[in-house]
């Protein structure tokens, strides 16, 4: 054992059918060990973790996953109720936390937890592990960890020449955080270019609309300032319209951007939050956007002599 590990969960899974009543659903099944629950942080919204004592028993008690109770319980209190893994009963004495879409993209709220042996001999009818899930005691340990691990499966399955490739693999989390944070980045900075181009293209398209409006509307320009309006207000009417331009621009945007969130997590089962404080950066960005190109066409409206703008009608 080494020190620097602090705790070790063998697994097996399938897929298979649960059954409760004349309710059924397909969902994973996993066999594992009590340390699986501090290893990926599991909590309990109901009931309990299966103990070692259950471990060691074989015993047929099964901790649900969230959606899985949903599916088969509804509001009904899950707690000693029986379901049936492949006709086997199997006793509820716990529902898991909601947890949502792991790291690897399964969702870890449609599982069902038993203990291995009960798994490996009741279930699935072999002895074989296909995963151990492994927790170094901190993030530094975590490579030392992977290399030990490494050179003893090595040792293990006789691959003494060092040319010999690997024939299992090992995932390291540190690894894979820093493989998805470089993919986010990367997807940040693409889709930063695209709202930049965008922001670009919205502004270009609201001046050449107020230039179309200050073209358009001379004699309406001519006929205020006639009746007394100055240039400032004239500037202040052009740029305001040039600034609703923006926001309402800036509120479709937000409302396409929210549905896409939706239809795709929808369509993905990945769930997509959309934080206020991005509503109201967008919304910035709107503002700015419509008074930067705003300010042209608004000064030059402004700038009109009244005689030459009536004489345009």
């Amino acid at each position: 054992h080494s020190p620097l590990v602090a705790n070790v969960a063998p697994s097996q899974q399938q897929r298979l059918t649960v059954r409760r009543g004349t309710f059924s659903v397909e969902t994973k099944i996993l066999a594992t060990t009590p340390a699986f629950r501090e290893i990926r942080n599991f909590r309990t919204a109901l009931g309990e973790f299966f103990s070692e004592d259950d471990e060691r028993r074989s015993a047929r008690v099964a901790v649900l996953g969230n959606s899985v109770k949903e599916n088969l319980f509804g509001n009904e209190y899950p707690l000693g109720e029986i379901v049936r893994i492949e006709n086997i009963p199997f006793e509820v004495v716990g529902v898991l936390s909601e947890k949502g879409i792991s790291a690897e993209g399964s969702n870890e709220d449609n599982q069902i937890l038993i203990p291995l042996r009960t798994g490996l001999r009741r279930v699935f009818n072999q002895s074989n592990i296909r995963n151990v899930h492994i927790q170094a005691v901190s993030r530094e340990a975590m490579r030392p960890v992977e290399a030990e691990i490494r050179e003893l499966l090595r040792e293990r399955h006789r691959l003494v020449a060092k040319d010999l490739p690997d024939d299992f693999t090992v995932q390291n989390q540190i690894t894979a955080l820093e493989a998805e944070n470089e993919t986010a980045t990367s997807f940040t900075l693409l889709i930063a270019g695209v709202a930049a181009i965008s922001l670009i293209v919205g502004g270009i398209g609201i001046l050449a609309v107020m230039l179309i409006a200050v073209r358009e509307r001379r004699s309406e320009i001519g006929l205020r300032m006639a009746v007394g309006a100055r240039q400032r207000d004239i500037l202040i009417q052009f740029l305001s319209e040039a600034l609703i331009l923006g926001v309402v621009g800036g509120l479709v945007g937000v409302f396409l951007g929210v549905l896409g969130g939706i239809i795709l997590g929808w369509t993905t089962r990945w769930p997509t939050v959309v934080p206020m404080e991005f509503v109201g950066i967008a919304l910035a960005f709107s503002l700015s956007v419509g008074l930067f190109f705003g300010v042209y066409p608004a000064h030059r409206a402004s700038l009109l002599f009244p005689i030459d703008a009536l004489r345009s009608e």
